[in-house]
């Protein structure tokens, strides 16, 4: 049974860089290279953040070398943080807040990240016990989302990630094999599993690809141009640079923004409908 109300929840996981206090220009420690070029420590506002806490680049990132930046994406934990956890109180203005402030920020984008895994698993058509079990740990997260930062700071977040690990593949074995049993031939669900595959630089140009498990796979820089990767588990996938312009995602389990930010494609890319299409993808 489709949770319609989950469904909702995954499609408003959304940045708001309006609301947030620069988190991501702050809080989190950058190194040099091809994505980013300067070194950042953590806790030290990037050199292009303005009072305003807008960027100055922000219409030329990846021209003036800062193209991860483009593909970032905090699922709306940035705002969170800003305005619920430190109600809307400001590192600069009080600088007291300053240090904690950025170290709840990398821990809530990880909440968000489960929220939306979960959220867009209960979005599908899956057994009633495991929607039970899936609305239970949905209704969890989102409260941790409502603790004061010290509560954040103690929260033991391996623990979520495995015990909630385990239904996400639940649910996405369910959905592959409901999709493999439509397919011709005898193939069973151990046929699809590429987890943690080596698939760097791949040629899968117009592939059926249908069902795949690429759980943790690595398809950096591969050719996926015009496949199909309906019904296809995504979960923790290295993306990067990898094309699938023509592909067919709309029904990819396990995408997010990030993943697609730092891969390519184009116009006639489908994506499932939580995802947007880069700008970057335009050029």
């Amino acid at each position: 049974m489709v949770n319609e109300t989950a469904k909702n929840i995954r499609e408003t996981l959304t940045a708001d860089c309006s609301k947030c206090f620069g988190l991501c220009c702050t809080a989190l420690n950058i190194i040099a290279s091809s994505d980013f070029r300067l070194n950042k420590p953590a806790g030290t506002p990037c050199m292009n953040l303005q009072s305003d806490y807008s960027c100055q680049v922000h219409s030329q990132l990846r021209e003036k070398g800062f193209k991860g930046c483009t593909v970032f994406d905090c699922l709306g934990a940035g705002q969170v943080v800003s305005q619920v956890t430190f109600n809307g109180k400001s590192w600069r203005d009080n600088p007291e807040t300053r240090e904690k402030m950025f170290q709840v920020f990398p821990i809530m984008e990880q909440i968000h990240e489960m929220i939306a895994y979960t959220a867009e698993a209960l979005s599908y058509d899956i057994p009633s016990a495991l929607s039970v079990e899936l609305d239970q740990k949905l209704n969890g997260l989102r409260n941790l989302t409502k603790l004061n930062a010290d509560e954040l700071l103690s929260l033991d977040l391996v623990m979520y990630r495995f015990s909630l690990n385990e239904l996400l593949t639940v649910a996405s074995d369910t959905i592959r094999e409901n999709a493999i049993a439509k397919l011709s031939g005898t193939k069973k669900l151990k046929d699809f599993d590429h987890v943690r595959a080596d698939w760097m630089g791949k040629k899968l140009k117009n592939k059926d690809l249908r069902a795949i498990d690429f759980r943790g796979a690595y398809l950096i820089a591969s050719d996926i141009r015009n496949a199909d990767l309906r019904a296809v588990n995504f979960i923790g996938a290295d993306l990067r640079d990898a094309d699938f312009s023509g592909a067919d995602l709309s029904t990819s389990m396990f995408l997010t923004q990030m993943q697609i930010n730092s891969a390519k494609g184009d116009v006639k890319t489908k994506l499932p409908s939580h995802i947007q299409r880069p700008s970057h993808w335009m050029n």
